[in-house]
């Protein structure tokens, strides 16, 4: 247990200092040498910060041993502190929520359904959504995602609910993506009222996109969250890790 210890030690350092790489490759050692029982005890001792500066920084070319390990509540408590990131573009956090949740061994109703059940997880949801705004408000009013300039009126919130429990047009093998389309359809065939929820945050999104707020102009009401800047975030070069400070709050 007191190498355990030491390695979470490591592990913390190395991400502090932004050695995310050097993080990951210590816990695939571990892994290596103990099996992964030992990697399991250790990622249960981490904060969720950590976990999540490890897992975000995916690599689709290869399969990484903690994104194959980590379990739905890790995940989802790793996710919905994700908005800590500064990153706008949201590319980590879809690479990161695909190469997880779709994973071979995985039911991705766990996941989504651990998400759901936290406080900002239809936030982080939107967040994965944020660029298919009018594919989702479309699929949620016709069952499809073919959407077109004056394609209806909004679904009322009771409207959506009721929605979820229609007969799908499209089968899930037909958008088995391992992408939008797939986690689209879990969540509205498959958790309604994430879906729904995940629908409404992106409606007041979009709200605030045209009163002229942005993203960062949303996030004022709150407390400054620490939000880091993101561009030097590929693979192999430092990534900040989310603040220490009031973590579990945002939890």
């Amino acid at each position: 247990m007191s190498n355990h210890l030491t390695l979470i030690a490591k592990t913390q350092s190395l991400i502090a200092a932004g050695d995310i790489v050097g993080a990951e490759s210590a816990l695939v050692e571990l892994a290596d040498t103990e099996g992964d029982g030992a990697l399991m005890v250790v990622l249960e001792q981490l904060p969720p910060k950590d976990i999540l500066a490890v897992i975000r920084e995916y690599d689709n070319s290869r399969e990484s041993v903690i994104n194959l390990m980590v379990t739905p509540e890790m995940f989802a408590r790793a996710v919905v502190i994700e908005k800590q990131y500064k990153d706008l573009t949201r590319t980590h956090l879809r690479g990161m929520m695909n190469s997880v949740i779709f994973r071979d061994d995985a039911d991705p109703v766990e996941f989504l359904t651990a998400i759901g059940d936290l406080e900002g997880g239809s936030e982080a949801m939107a967040d994965y959504f944020s660029e298919k705004w009018s594919r989702m408000e479309a699929f949620a009013r016709t069952s499809t995602f073919d959407s077109v300039e004056d394609d209806g009126d909004m679904l009322s919130e009771s409207a959506l609910l009721a929605c979820a429990y229609v007969p799908p047009k499209l089968e899930l093998d037909e958008v088995a993506d391992q992408d939008w389309m797939q986690m689209a359809w879990l969540l509205r065939y498959q958790c309604p009222d994430l879906f729904t929820e995940t629908v409404l945050v992106l409606r007041a999104k979009a709200r605030a996109h045209d009163l002229g707020e942005d993203e960062e102009g949303m996030d004022e009401s709150e407390e400054d969250d620490g939000k880091v800047e993101t561009g030097d975030t590929d693979r192999g070069k430092a990534t900040p890790a989310a603040r220490d400070d009031d973590e579990e709050s945002a939890i």
